[in-house]
């Protein structure tokens, strides 16, 4: 599903910011939109996080189930 891959490619986003965080104490969103309170942002922490809440949906699917709405 379209939703599926949109979801991952956001939650690696996150992941890798995250990432970068954690060794190198830089936020590449905050770096990017300018500053953690900016709007654009602030919609981007969101939709990571959304994303990864709909990733965790994705452990719970069959895979044939999956196969299938590909």
């Amino acid at each position: 599903m379209v939703i599926d891959k949109i979801a991952l490619i956001l939650a690696i986003i996150g992941g890798l910011n995250w990432g970068s965080v954690g060794l190198f104490r830089f936020d590449i969103v905050a770096w990017i939109f300018g500053g953690q309170t900016n709007p654009v942002s602030r919609v981007v922490y969101t939709l990571v996080g959304l994303a990864a809440l709909w990733c965790i949906s994705l452990l719970f699917r069959s895979r044939d189930e999956a196969d299938e709405e590909a």
